[in-house]
């Protein structure tokens, strides 16, 4: 007979004694053990915050109150005394959009408009970009500022963008502003994707509050198998890869072989694409069983056939959040803007005094800036449309280039941004010079070339984004590019690594699966009784549990 002496005693057993100071610990911040999805903490206070939930569900303030503290509670424990910048923040935009939906007179919003978008870029500023103007202005000027001590607040872009998307909607007047502070609030810190997204639309999500809470089967089969998806990506292959090989690699990519530095370039891109979209994949699940439909941040973003495609696939909610926000406000495909001309001046202009700088020691960056400005005037000048395609592009460049400056501070993340969108003036050109039949499909190969050749290409980009700095990308590319056939070497890398090689090729196989595959084991999980998932999920957890390796990782995205 099972007794409640013979669960403790199990739970002592298989888990260990709980003492007073473990248990304040799981409220108390601590900033080397964040608040995760993926940790055993996370999962033991959903359930007890579900459990309250449920009971909830049928009130209305009551239950967005409960919500809205739990989530503060929730960026608490990852960013500690900076969840009142969150609080705030959304004082000051939900003042200051109740006075631009107000206002009568165009001039007064624009006003209005142009203090929220410097707020709120201003802080971001700060805590973004602050040492890194600083280090800037010391190396060009010989100046001796110093650094600030700046602790970077988990999320903070994500919250950010999307305060300010809510503020433009209304400007724009898509939307109404909430009817009070904490139906916005709401919409703010709601803790599924405050700190690494979904960034999600005022318009869309909104609508969401007032309906009546309606949780279906099907949505907890959904949720269920988003959940299960997104641990074993995030903490079997994303942690496992990046742990045991990847982060090596790159912090010194000189002690290891060309090889080595190639596998590490494949496993980062697997890595990334695991972490971020199995972040993404429990932020959805995890808010469907609240009730909320969050939007799809990725689709199989390396089956792309172009750069293009690439960008309808990957990280799709900031995408169309740069694309609605940033490039259509500097006048898109219609009309030219100064910061549409000023970045990609300086950007290429910076390229080229690079290129002079480093003559004396190689001609190849001359020739790669030479190369870059060449490919990026054809891009316009062979077009059939020259002006509209120059400002296209132009809007289309300085959007890449503030996309990468937005991941990070530091030449490494411009450069990235400046390949993508050089890439994209490229793909746009090409496309007009050699259109596609509407009615005829691409063939097999021509098909398998094209996912080849922009797989490559992503994975190029890559570096650059991993890379500590722009000096790091270049050894690893450099490194790379003294690759020679040595297939005893690689196999004695193989073997040696067989556990990493191993989980990378699994998150190959599973991301490059056909979408009938997957459908059809979507179809057999809904078709398992609820019982059954349950048990899977726990197992997932506890193999979470003993395959942790130097304690939970965070999530590559909670660093912008």
């Amino acid at each position: 007979m099972i007794t409640i002496d013979s669960i403790n005693n199990w739970f002592v057993k298989n888990v260990g004694s709980v003492t007073l100071e473990q248990a304040k610990s799981w409220f108390i911040y601590n900033p080397d053990e964040k608040l995760l999805f993926n940790t055993g903490l996370f999962l033991g206070l959903f359930l007890v915050f579900y459990f309250v939930y449920a009971f909830l569900r049928k009130t209305f303030y009551l239950r967005l109150t409960y919500v809205i503290l739990f989530s503060l509670f929730f960026y608490y424990k990852s960013s500690g005394i900076y969840f009142l910048l969150l609080l705030l923040s959304s004082v000051v935009d939900y003042g200051l959009s109740q006075i631009i939906f107000r206002a009568t007179k165009d001039s007064t919003k624009k006003i209005y408009l142009v203090i929220s978008v410097i707020l709120n870029l201003g802080l971001l500023g700060y805590f973004k970009y602050m040492n890194f103007m600083i280090a800037t202005f010391n190396d060009m000027f010989h100046g001796n500022y110093q650094l600030h001590d700046i602790f970077l607040p988990v999320g903070i872009s994500f919250y950010t963008f999307q305060s300010m998307s809510y503020i433009i909607e209304i400007y724009r007047e898509e939307i109404k502003p909430t009817k009070n502070y904490i139906e916005y609030l709401f919409f703010v810190s709601f803790f599924p994707q405050l700190v690494a997204g979904p960034i999600v639309r005022a318009k869309d999500f909104l609508p969401q509050i007032y309906q009546k809470l309606n949780l279906s089967r099907q949505d907890v089969n959904n949720a269920l198998f988003l959940i299960i998806g997104g641990l074993i990506k995030k903490t079997v292959i994303s942690n496992y890869i990046s742990v045991n090989f990847v982060d090596r690699v790159f912090d010194t990519p000189l002690s290891y072989t060309s090889f080595e530095n190639l596998m590490a370039s494949y496993g980062y891109a697997i890595q990334i694409y695991c972490d971020f979209s199995g972040y993404s994949d429990m932020a959805i699940g995890i808010a469907l069983l609240l009730g909320f439909k969050l939007p799809v941040n990725f689709r199989t973003p390396y089956k792309s056939t172009s750069i293009t495609d690439f960008w309808r696939r990957w990280h799709i909610s900031l995408s169309t959040w740069l694309k609605d926000f940033l490039y259509i406000s500097m006048g898109g495909n219609r009309e030219g803007s100064f910061a549409g001309y000023l970045f990609p001046s300086l950007f290429f202009f910076g390229l080229l005094l690079w290129g002079i700088t480093s003559y004396n020691t190689s001609v190849i960056p001359l020739i790669i800036a030479g190369v870059s400005i060449l490919l990026f005037c054809l891009s316009f000048l062979l077009s059939s449309k020259k002006k509209q395609t120059l400002v296209t592009n132009l809007n289309l460049f300085t959007t890449m280039l503030l996309g990468g400056l937005w991941h990070g501070a530091g030449a490494q993340f411009i450069v990235w941004g400046a390949l993508h969108g050089l890439a994209l003036a490229i793909h746009k050109i090409f496309v007009e010079l050699f259109p596609s039949k509407k009615d005829k499909k691409p063939n097999f190969l021509w098909r398998f070339f094209s996912i080849l050749i922009t797989f490559h290409f992503v994975v190029f980009c890559w570096i650059f984004f991993r890379a500590r700095d722009f000096e790091t990308a270049l050894q690893v590319i450099n490194n790379i590019g003294q690759l020679t056939f040595e297939p005893e070497l690689w196999k004695t890398i193989v073997i040696g690594y067989k556990n990493v090689f191993g989980l990378m090729l699994f998150g190959y196989v599973w991301h490059f699966l056909p979408e009938s595959f997957t459908n059809g084991m979507k179809s057999v999980f809904d078709k398992t009784p609820l019982l059954i998932k349950a048990v899977i999920l726990g197992f997932v957890y506890w193999i979470v549990y003993a395959t942790a390796v130097a304690g939970s990782q965070p999530f590559i995205y909670f660093q912008f």
